[in-house]
């Protein structure tokens, strides 16, 4: 399989890597966790509030009650690169699916405070031993992720081919510039 992964996607794509290297074929990461910058600082204080069951009521329904605080830079917005472009219907597509009901509510709890803990730094050897091609796309705008994160997986994983730096592309630039991620794919794989 070939996998593409940003943000915890980025994340996931790692351990399922170091876990079963024989199933992957090529890996592309943009924005995510790596090494000891699994979570990344500015997280935790969401932990906190998931830890404290106000993650719900505090971060994520003003958002919902205030489709302009969503857009602004201390919410979702923060991890766009153009957030005034996010629509009402895009912010109501990521967010209510999450607080619609108490068992997703405690997921998203449990799912949060999970991303509390650096799974990465003990998976190293095996990510430096997959030989893989691998292609890092990197959003310089990205406060979460700096760029140094996709060189040490450029230095690490012994396939890479590079890492492509994308100017003014913050977190979740994948989603705004799609054909980005779709020319990087197909280089990688030939196509």
């Amino acid at each position: 399989m070939d996998l593409v992964g940003n943000d915890s996607g980025g994340l996931v794509s790692q351990v399922l890597l170091a876990k079963y290297p024989e199933r992957v074929g090529s890996l592309v990461l943009t924005n995510c966790d790596v090494d000891e910058n699994n979570p990344p600082a500015a997280f935790l204080p969401l932990v906190e509030l998931a830890k404290t069951g106000r993650l719900v009521d505090r971060f994520f329904m003003p958002q919902l009650d205030d489709k302009n605080l969503a857009r602004s830079t201390k919410a979702l917005g923060s991890v766009y690169s153009h957030p005034e472009k996010l629509t009402d219907e895009t912010i109501e597509i990521y967010l209510r699916p999450l607080v619609e009901n108490d068992r997703k509510k405690a997921q998203l709890r449990e799912y949060t405070v999970a991303l509390s803990q650096n799974v990465l730094v003990p998976l190293c050897q095996e990510l430096r031993a997959w030989k893989g091609p691998a292609r890092m796309v990197w959003g310089l705008k990205d406060t979460l992720f700096g760029v140094q994160w996709a060189e040490w997986l450029d230095r690490n994983l012994p396939g890479s081919r590079g890492v492509r730096k994308v100017e003014g592309a913050n977190l979740f630039f994948p989603e705004e510039l799609p054909e980005v991620i779709a020319e990087e794919c197909q280089e990688l794989w030939g196509v």
